[in-house]
């Protein structure tokens, strides 16, 4: 275990490793990434002595890594791997009344078919998921009103035209990757959206119903990384718009060095700029390539002011301050312990609370608890 002299680890969670971690109030949601290891519920009042409350299982071939919680309704994905275990458990997303976090009741699923949901985003009330869906091609982005948590309705979606295969669409990527709605967040009446090697969509969704495109990015292949999330900034920066997005270190469509995070211009939202770059220091080396997971995975959806924490896999946590966007720098490390049997870390996610105390995941085992003098 390494960090700066402005993290200090407070608490460790020993679990099985995971894909997302989630706080609401005073209760930390975990997303285990493999079977039969679903959602962990933990008490984190005091963050330096968590308490298990509760854990949700799932069958063998399914994962449920993503989690998200709010005004006593959980939401988890149901995401199929491989083609082992039963498909009759269904892909979507399983919603539960957490309204007494240690007694999760399951109150309702929203099925979609084929392998089931991805990443989402959860305001409350709407999510915003990126589902497989029957006659559509690769994961799409699909809107549901959770006004009824017990009775989710569909409420709009959006494709890449050529998606909709049972609607006779041409498909037009015979020899390029399929595409793939990876994680949509929303600002606003914005939608911005993650395609994978597809690159990044800005989606108007003023009118829920009739999600319309403004504006289409991609760095692939010239960079062969994909998109992961695209993260807006909710006040401008310099007297810009400011949008971090970043790509994963995996699915790389040739050997390369470590994927990075970009910095884009979105102040004329209708065609956004590339205006800087963040590396961890020193990783790129001589840009010759290195093996996947080792560079940018995923930014905390929450953060205060201009500093942003990073789940960077191999490289831990980095806390990157974009206060200047056009020169994003790091003030501030935490480099986890490698988990028994793994050959490198591998930091999934990270969020932090209201009291700017920080969560990271690893993917392979356990949950670190840093406090930080950054935030």
């Amino acid at each position: 275990m390494q960090s700066s002299h402005k993290t200090t680890q407070i608490a460790h969670i020993d679990c099985p490793g995971g894909g997302q971690v989630w706080v609401d109030g005073t209760t930390l949601y975990i997303g285990h990434m493999r079977a039969p290891s679903g959602t962990t519920i933990v008490d984190i009042a005091d963050p330096r002595k968590p308490k298990v409350l509760a854990v949700v299982d799932v069958p063998k071939g399914w994962h449920s890594h993503k989690v998200r919680a709010q005004n006593g309704i959980m939401i988890v994905n149901h995401e199929k791997l491989g083609q082992d275990g039963a498909w009759e458990f269904g892909g979507g997303l399983g919603i539960y009344d957490v309204s007494k976090p240690a007694n999760p009741k399951q109150i309702g699923k929203w099925v979609t078919g084929g392998r089931g949901v991805h990443r989402y985003d959860f305001d409350g009330r709407y999510a915003y998921i990126s589902p497989t869906v029957e006659g559509y091609v690769g994961n799409i982005v699909m809107i549901l009103d959770l006004i009824d948590p017990t009775k989710p309705v569909e409420v709009g979606r959006w494709w890449i035209p050529g998606q909709w295969q049972a609607g006779g669409e041409e498909y037009p990527w015979a020899n390029w990757t399929q595409p793939r709605c990876h994680h949509p967040l929303r600002m606003g009446d914005r939608l911005y959206v993650s395609y994978w090697h597809h690159g990044l969509f800005i989606l108007d969704i003023a009118d829920l119903s009739k999600p319309v495109a403004i504006a289409h990015v991609n760095t692939s292949p010239a960079f062969p990384h994909p998109t992961h999330t695209c993260l807006p900034m909710p006040t401008p920066l310099k007297g810009r718009n400011i949008m971090v997005v970043a790509d994963e270190d995996v699915a790389k469509l040739r050997p390369a060095a470590p994927a990075f995070t970009w910095i884009y211009d979105i102040t004329e939202e209708t065609c956004p700029v590339p205006i800087s770059t963040f590396q961890v220091p020193g990783l790129d080396k001589d840009g010759s390539p290195q093996p996947p997971m080792t560079g940018c995975h995923q930014p905390s959806e929450r953060f205060k002011g201009t500093v942003i924490p990073f789940a960077w896999f191999a490289q831990g946590l980095r806390l990157v301050d974009i206060a200047d966007p056009f020169q994003p720098k790091e003030v501030g490390h935490y480099m986890p312990d490698i988990p028994e049997g793994a050959d490198m870390a591998s930091s999934n996610d990270v969020t932090i609370d209201e009291r700017g105390i920080i969560y990271l995941i690893d993917r392979i085992r356990g949950v670190d608890i840093i406090e930080t003098s950054v935030m």
